[in-house]
């Protein structure tokens, strides 16, 4: 316990950014497309990996668990600039509305940010016009990020499941 104190104090005092060799506070702004394609072909970006035995017969799919490997494009278009990818899980976590529990790192492959990573927590109610998520961390030039994603259905055609989303991201870092 001792150990830990000291620790704490001393990351506490006025140097812990420089020890841990970041530079000055800065707000970054990313703008850009998450193509997911939830169906079973080879294309598919996202994969249903688990269900509950009641999700088939659940208006909102409450139970599914899906993983993902989507592209991030500037643009709207699947043939866009790729600058990007967005990989992890989603849930369908509401039995009243579709809503998914997001759990998400977006690995950054280009630009200024390339090999950067954000991490990105929260719930999606994907019927509202725009919704709001949480950026919980990340790495690269987006060490100790915090900020929020703003998420907008830019396309969706559910015979084939492809959905293109549009994101806004405002980011705190160092």
């Amino acid at each position: 316990m001792l150990l830990f104190s000291s620790i704490v104090a001393c990351k506490a005092g006025a140097d812990w950014k420089k020890s841990l060799g970041l530079g000055k506070e800065k707000v970054s702004y990313l703008h850009f497309y998450f193509h997911d394609i939830a169906s079973c072909t080879k294309n598919a970006t996202a994969l249903i990996v688990a269900m509950a035995n009641t999700t088939i017969t659940s208006s909102t799919f409450f139970g599914m668990l899906s993983v993902v490997d989507d592209p991030l494009t500037q643009g709207p278009a699947i043939t866009s600039k790729v600058i990007g990818r967005m990989q992890g899980i989603y849930a369908s976590a509401s039995q009243i509305e579709f809503s998914l529990f997001m759990g998400l790192n977006f690995l950054l492959t280009t630009g200024e940010f390339n090999g950067s990573t954000l991490t990105m927590i929260g719930r999606n109610p994907t019927m509202e016009n725009v919704r709001e998520m949480s950026i919980v961390g990340g790495s690269g030039a987006f060490r100790l990020a915090r900020g929020f994603l703003l998420a907008k259905t830019y396309s969706a055609n559910t015979v084939t499941r492809s959905f293109v989303v549009e994101c806004d991201v405002t980011i705190i870092h160092y």
